[in-house]
């Protein structure tokens, strides 16, 4: 299934609306048209219901918010959903501030997304925000460990059946779960925090991967998962010395552009709970 995910999105070429930050939006772009995916950049309030009505997937980023591209948020994911839309929720930086957490609980409570993707603070904290939480989810570690593993893997089946969305938490292990199973993915390299947004290209990407796959959602989040992971090994060795986080954050790039779903089914590193 993860092969067939990926041959899909290079089949299907699905068109993705991103309303995503402006650090990292130039790599989102990139990563989608590698991935085989296509993107379009929009943020524009008067512009974005027409946009994403063209599109067949909606990544929402908050990571650099204001209130046009608030306005925005919410008028390209109401249009979204009401045409059966994939919508992707990157909550970046839930949390760190009362805008950013209150914008990120609204968009879960109003849109309904079929995907939340961000680290283990992240979804954490939209749990805590959205009142869904009680008990083993309150505590469940800020990290994903071998040690927390069990209670993370619990946390977020947990909070996949509360939001009925697909729960894809990222870091040195992934988990992507729905109610009943859980993904527990271990591609990647820690190299791939030194560089600024390969969170906010996986959540494009993997929008991508679910507009390919509406039949196999879960599997689509974990195949895109487990493809930037590879992705990071992949691009790891082929570093050269006085090579540095830029040249890696375009090797990364460029492994994606040459993967297809034989290699991510051969290098994906993964077990289901």
């Amino acid at each position: 299934m993860i092969k067939t995910c990926m041959d899909n999105v290079r089949e299907k070429a699905p068109l993705v609306h991103n309303i995503t930050n402006y650090v990292t939006v130039n790599d989102v772009a990139n990563v989608l048209l590698a991935c085989g995916g296509s993107p379009i950049m929009s943020d524009e309030p008067d512009d974005v219901e027409d946009i994403t009505s063209i599109c067949v997937g909606l990544n929402i980023n908050i990571g650099t918010l204001n209130k046009r591209s608030i306005e925005s948020m919410f008028l390209a994911g109401k249009k979204s959903k009401a045409l059966g839309h994939v919508l992707l929720l990157d909550p970046v930086g839930a949390g760190a501030s009362k805008l950013r957490t209150e914008t990120a609980v609204k968009i879960l409570d109003e849109l309904k997304p079929d995907v939340i993707r961000g680290n283990i603070s992240e979804i954490k904290t939209l749990a805590l925000g959205s009142g869904t939480t009680r008990g083993v989810d309150a505590d469940v570690a800020d990290a994903v460990t071998e040690s927390t593993l069990d209670n993370a893997v619990a946390f977020a089946k947990n909070f996949a059946a509360k939001t009925d969305s697909i729960i894809a938490i990222t870091g040195a292990i992934d988990l992507v779960a729905d109610a009943e199973n859980c993904y527990v993915i271990r591609n990647g390299r820690a190299e791939m925090g030194r560089i600024t947004g390969t969170g906010c290209q996986l959540s494009g990407m993997m929008t991508a991967f679910l507009a390919a796959n509406p039949e196999n959602k879960l599997a689509a989040a974990a195949a895109a998962v487990c493809a930037m992971g590879l992705a990071g090994e992949i691009g790891w060795s082929h570093m050269a010395e006085g090579d540095g986080n830029s040249t890696y954050r375009n090797r990364i790039i460029d492994a994606i552009f040459n993967m297809d779903g034989e290699t991510l089914k051969r290098g994906a590193k993964y077990e289901v709970r």
